[in-house]
């Protein structure tokens, strides 16, 4: 069960692969606790004896911002689970943390069996790192289980990180909280900024009021820090590439989580037959520059994009 806004590799991986080993999947709002029951329900039901099934939150969701009240989440899952007959198969719930790591985030103490990252972005830091993470909970029965199972596939699979990039990734630990901090308060601050351009459409960033989860997101933030990444969306994806090409101090490019500040027009790099982000967003990820050069870079970029827009019309 995936989240209806999901970074566009996962269902890709399923479609692609997946599906070709009897896998099923389904999308769901994970905002809507009623609609979530409703899919673990009916999964489960359909599912007696043959398998697991997996909810698959990402939170915050790539690249509207999502934001899954994860202690609910899990706490609803035990709900279905004490209403399933014995013969039902597991039902597990993974989250992928990648835009809100530690200290942002720890899914594992809200009730997740396990957590997912994508090291290669904030963990490592520095965009030179390629690795990814699997952290199974201590605390749940099926992430102590399947947690020595995952172990053993690794060991006989021979599937190992490199020891360069997991040093990369353990160099990056070192500094993530001082990062996280800046890139945090860097985001919100341009976030307001493009929440008040009138040329800008909305504003996808769980830091302003206006977000629709920012009521969970400041229950479940320590210290008021919602993540460094944010969304904006313009009036097309015409008006939103002439931004993106106009950009000097930030860059274009499709990681996040590093040192600089990138850019990238989301529709662009999905998948032609399932492209789901509105053609005009932007996803930012905010660096370490000065906010200010940031700030003023984008109002740069937002009035010569529209210089550009008005002179082809005409």
């Amino acid at each position: 069960i995936l989240p209806a806004d999901v970074y566009h590799g996962v269902p890709t991986l399923l479609h692609t692969v997946l599906q070709h080993h009897g896998m099923k999947f389904t999308s769901v709002c994970m905002n809507d606790l009623g609609k979530v029951e409703k899919a673990l329900r009916k999964a489960a039901s359909s599912n007696e004896g043959a398998g697991s099934v997996v909810l698959w939150i990402e939170s915050p969701s790539n690249p509207l911002l999502n934001v899954a009240d994860v202690p609910s989440i899990a706490a609803l899952i035990e709900s279905v689970k004490s209403d399933l007959p014995s013969s039902s198969g597991n039902i597990s719930a993974v989250v992928d943390s990648t835009l809100f790591p530690p200290p942002l985030s720890t899914p594992l103490l809200s009730g997740a069996d396990f957590v997912v990252h994508s090291a290669t972005k904030y963990l490592g830091g520095h965009s030179d790192a390629l690795l990814g993470l699997i952290t199974a909970s201590p605390y749940t029965k099926i992430g102590r289980e399947l947690g020595q199972r995952i172990r053993q596939v690794q060991q006989v699979t021979g599937c190992q990180a490199s020891p360069f990039d997991s040093w990369l990734v353990l160099r990056g630990l070192r500094t993530l909280h001082v990062r996280l901090e800046r890139q945090c308060k860097t985001a919100l601050r341009v976030a307001n900024y493009l929440s008040e351009q009138d040329i800008v459409l909305k504003v996808h960033y769980p830091g302003l009021p206006s977000h629709p989860d920012h009521d969970v997101a400041s229950r479940i933030m320590p210290d008021g820090l919602y993540g460094g990444v944010l969304s904006f969306e313009l009036a097309d994806a015409r008006f939103a590439m002439a931004v993106a090409g106009a950009v000097r101090v930030i860059e274009r490019g499709t990681s996040l989580g590093g040192t600089e500040t990138l850019v990238e027009h989301r529709a662009s790099i999905e998948p032609a037959e399932r492209v789901v982000s509105p053609p005009g967003l932007l996803r930012m990820s905010i660096g370490l520059e000065d906010a200010d050069d940031i700030v003023q870079d984008l109002d740069r970029a937002l009035w010569v994009a529209d210089q550009v827009v008005q002179s082809n019309d005409t």
